[in-house]
């Protein structure tokens, strides 16, 4: 059988779905993409902030070596092991912001794209790839030929 040159069934719009609609479900799916950097920032901080509290240990020993024990005595009891915001470590932040905030984003992308679209996912996107691909053009392709 041959090819079908088209998006799949997943990537088509349902009959009866507006143009509005479909610009809708792009814009949350883009401020969903948004929010998923985000969050890989949160992970950035809390894995950077975390290696810079492990190297003061390294600061506090060197201080102690070069016969300055006031500084690494302050450094010791006053930053290493210090909350990065109040009561907080990043680990925390990052729990904070994966359990409220972005499950709830989430939910609410993954229920908007159930109740409109039958939980079909870029719409908007492939109905672009379908306006700007030149048909028959190698590279331009819908899907990959083995999913004929």
């Amino acid at each position: 059988m041959g090819h079908q040159d088209g998006p799949d069934g997943q990537h088509r719009r349902p009959v009866g779905v507006s143009d509005t609609t479909v610009e809708a479900l792009g814009k949350l799916s883009e401020a969903l993409e948004t929010v998923e950097r985000v969050r890989g920032h949160l992970y950035s901080l809390h894995q950077l902030v975390g290696h810079a509290d492990l190297m003061l240990d390294d600061a506090v020993e060197k201080f102690r070596a070069a016969g300055h024990d006031g500084i690494a005595d302050r450094i010791a009891a006053d930053l290493l092991g210090r909350n990065v915001i109040a009561g907080r470590w990043t680990f925390q932040i990052v729990e904070d912001f994966d359990d409220g905030y972005y499950a709830l984003f989430r939910e609410l992308d993954r229920r908007a794209r159930d109740e409109l679209v039958d939980g079909r996912r870029h719409l908007y996107e492939a109905e672009m790839k379908e306006r700007r691909r030149t048909r028959g053009r190698p590279g331009h392709e819908a899907r990959p030929a083995d999913e004929g």
